[in-house]
């Protein structure tokens, strides 16, 4: 029969519809044919060099799926739904295309240790691709800062504006956090990178096999060392949607950022015109919208971590069916934290900045008063008695409609004899950065050293 279970002989009655409906996995897992391929002829060459099946029938295996790899790529194979899923796809396919020795392939492994195989190489694969985005939006990060280290604007804390920056710093504030990504993600690598091909079901199997030959094979890192924690283990894959969660929110977070800057009310940078769109009603909009995506698609982001965490929170040892619910989750935080990346280098690599506008926004809400402050302090005053008399200062202002940063010195005096001509030169917004002394700070000496070592971090990466 056609449809017959591959699993089914103990069995004297056919599977419900619900049953089959509940059971299938082939709409989406059937992404990972290729890896599947790839480890089933590793696993036919290793029969055969183990003398365990015969090298004519390893021949054939390999050609079969060769076949069948051709067959799904050209779109001509026979994909039949009773089947499951890709993996028994597969199999029975080469069994109709090479006959018996198709039924051989299975020996000495379980489809607990071949799907999650698979899983593990696929993974590989995207996480690969997905850490030359990393690098990439990184590396646009460093060169619009480079570009902009003369922008000065003001840096807030609640929402409030709170000392001047450079616009340089506030980018570089997302290079760093994209650089910690880039280490989970490499840290996921490696936890992705050892295999479990040939643990069996849960306890080995009883055939003299070279698992390490496998490895070679497939050009794992690593085998795993306990046959049960080989089938059971799902960690790699919340380790890479921990990474996607907070690659998430780090894009959330730039998003928000560039929204908030491009309003009419900020209008301290323009988005291009390829990263908005219009309003179906309002002519004169230029929505965010790829910004907001961005940040919209973070909740699925956490939302994927917590589906896996939850599918693995109550498991007994080992396979349990409901790993199967393992991919969707994985396959969607990879194809979404794909588009965030390009979405994001797109919108950074073509953001134009208005400098006079941030420039004017220095000279609002007293931005150098702890400038001022630490000026008394220099003086000899306890900080603590400084920032009272600035606070003071202030109120003055805010009372009577003065201007803070050209308030006269005899008014200035009126709150502390320690003040002298030279306060102008801290009350000075566009001074203000160059006052930071401290490593990391956002002063154009520290900008630079920043963009030295991010480079030589990247190098370390890329190679």
């Amino acid at each position: 029969m056609k449809n017959k279970k591959l699993w089914g002989g103990r069995f004297s009655q056919t599977t419900s519809t619900i049953t089959e409906q509940i059971s299938k996995s082939l709409h989406f897992d059937v992404r990972l044919y290729r890896h599947d391929i790839q480890g089933s002829i590793a696993h036919a060459r290793m029969l055969a060099k183990n003398g365990i099946i015969s090298q004519e029938d390893c021949n054939a295996i390999i050609a079969g799926l060769q076949t069948i790899q051709k067959e799904i790529e050209e779109g001509t194979f026979p994909f039949n739904e009773k089947l499951e899923d890709i993996h028994m796809n597969i199999e029975a396919r080469l069994t109709e295309l090479i006959g018996d020795a198709g039924k051989k392939l299975h020996t000495a492994r379980s489809r607990n240790d071949q799907v999650v195989t698979d899983v593990r190489l696929y993974l590989k694969d995207a996480i690969k691709e997905i850490e030359k985005l990393c690098i990439n939006l990184i590396q646009i990060l460093i060169k619009k800062a480079e570009e902009h280290t003369h922008v000065i604007m003001p840096g807030y804390t609640h929402m409030q504006i709170a000392q001047p920056v450079r616009f340089s710093h506030h980018l570089l504030v997302y290079a760093w956090a994209y650089l910690r990504d880039l280490t989970r993600l490499r840290n996921a690598y490696n936890a992705t990178d050892v295999l479990p091909l040939g643990s069996g079901a849960l306890a080995g199997v009883n055939y003299d096999t070279d698992r390490h030959y496998l490895s070679d094979e497939l050009q794992f890192g690593a085998v795993a060392h306990n046959s049960m924690d080989a089938v059971s283990d799902r960690d790699f894959i919340a380790d890479f949607l921990y990474f996607a969660a907070m690659a998430g929110m780090h894009s959330s977070r730039l998003s928000e950022d560039l929204i908030v800057w491009s309003t009419a009310e900020f209008n301290f940078i323009k988005l291009s015109d390829s990263v908005t769109t219009g309003s179906s009603i309002m002519p004169q909009k230029r929505n965010p919208d790829v910004a907001e995506l961005i940040r919209g698609k973070t909740g699925r982001l956490y939302g994927n971590l917590f589906t896996l965490l939850t599918v693995l929170k109550g498991l007994p040892m080992t396979y349990n069916r409901d790993l199967q619910e393992d991919k969707e989750p994985l396959f969607d935080s990879i194809d979404t934290v794909k588009i965030v990346l390009e979405a994001m280098a797109e919108m950074i690599d073509n953001v134009s900045v208005n400098d006079e506008v941030t420039r004017k926004a220095i000279y609002k809400n007293f931005s150098t008063a702890t400038d001022i402050a630490d000026y008394l302090v220099m003086k000899g005053i306890p900080f603590r008695q400084a920032h009272e008399i600035v606070g003071a200062i202030v109120k003055y202002c805010e009372q009577y409609n003065k201007d803070f940063f050209t308030l006269p010195l005899n008014e200035i005096q009126s709150f502390s004899e320690a003040f002298a001509a030279d306060v102008y030169e801290y009350l000075d917004p566009e001074k203000s950065t160059e006052r930071k002394k401290s490593y990391g700070s956002t002063s154009l000496e520290s900008i630079e050293n920043q963009i030295k070592l991010l480079k030589e971090k990247l190098h370390e990466f890329s190679h």
